[in-house]
């Protein structure tokens, strides 16, 4: 039997990876009509914690014997406190306010608040063409915000669009403080995820209930817990690992939001505005334009 050679492996997974993220912003609406955001995020974290336990057995059980010892307890109770519990109850919050289309897109502007902070707090160069880019990608959210109606400033729902906007914000400063701690990925994940859980299990004791009316509901946040924020990730990985051009493979990830547009039109039966797919173009194309390599190099007279 022939092998499969490993860049085709690479492409594989991360197309795997693309596709069930895309599925993803359904699932969330799907499972908020039966079950508000905290519930939703209780569930989906305690499947996922399952799940991110047996892949750090896997990896590194040295790690994760010790994992409640010294530094590592404040890093798993500050690191589970932004992703998932804050990072996911904003982000399920604007769910339950505005159309997928909008919260997806609007969600999607993470590496534009990646690259300020990596500018901010890890002393990365704010060049001319990161600003470019930022101020497309800005267009973006306010097209989509206002519904195309960007002079007149009239915001179908500014709460919302706070809150996915914002959501991003709180999954960058993850990302800057998940790169200051050295530990394996799938041990710092998991940790994060079963404070998370436990956050979100308190907040529901004090304020809220673990009954859902329908059970089936569970099964839409079992989903979300192991393809958003579980296995997918790892499939992701994976093929990037395994990719011998690994800035190629990543710009696939950008796909995501236009394929989920499909779902949400054909599942949630969501009317696709205009300004929903122009202002996607915006961001995804001020986001790809930051990382275009422009050659000073003269050109060769022939």
């Amino acid at each position: 039997m022939k092998l499969i050679p490993e860049n085709t492996k690479a492409f594989l997974y991360a197309v795997a990876a693309v596709l069930l993220w895309s599925t993803v912003a359904t699932a969330f609406k799907l499972s908020l009509k039966g079950m508000n955001y905290i519930q939703l995020l209780f569930y989906a974290s305690f499947t996922s914690s399952v799940v991110l336990f047996l892949i750090a057995l896997r990896n590194s059980r040295k790690q994760l014997s010790m994992l409640f010892q010294g530094e590592n307890i404040k890093r798993n109770l500050l690191l589970g406190f932004i992703n998932p519990f804050l990072y996911y109850l904003v982000l399920f919050k604007a769910y339950s306010l505005l159309p997928a289309q909008e919260a997806q897109a609007l969600n999607y502007t993470w590496p534009i608040a990646i690259a300020v902070f990596a500018s901010l707090f890890l002393k990365h160069k704010l060049t001319v063409k990161t600003l470019t880019g930022l101020i497309i990608s800005f267009a973006g959210v306010l097209i989509i915000s206002t519904r195309g109606k960007i002079f007149s400033l009239e915001f179908h729902n500014l709460y919302g669009v706070i809150l996915a906007t914002g959501s991003s914000l709180i999954w960058a400063t993850f990302w800057i403080l998940n790169l200051k701690d050295e530990r394996d990925s799938s041990v710092k994940l998991f940790a994060a995820f079963l404070t998370g859980c436990i956050y979100s299990g308190i907040y529901i004791l004090l304020f809220d209930s673990f009954e859902i009316k329908d059970a089936t509901f569970l099964l839409g946040a079992v989903y979300v817990g192991l393809f958003e924020m579980g296995i997918t990730f790892f499939l992701w990985m994976k093929g990037l690992q395994l990719s011998k051009d690994k800035a190629k493979t990543s710009t696939l990830a950008y796909l995501s939001p236009f394929i989920s547009l499909i779902f949400i039109a054909l599942i949630l039966n969501e009317k696709i505005l205009p300004s929903s797919i122009i202002g996607l173009i915006f961001i995804i194309g001020g986001i790809l334009y930051q990382h275009i390599e422009i050659s000073n190099k003269p050109v060769k007279e022939s």
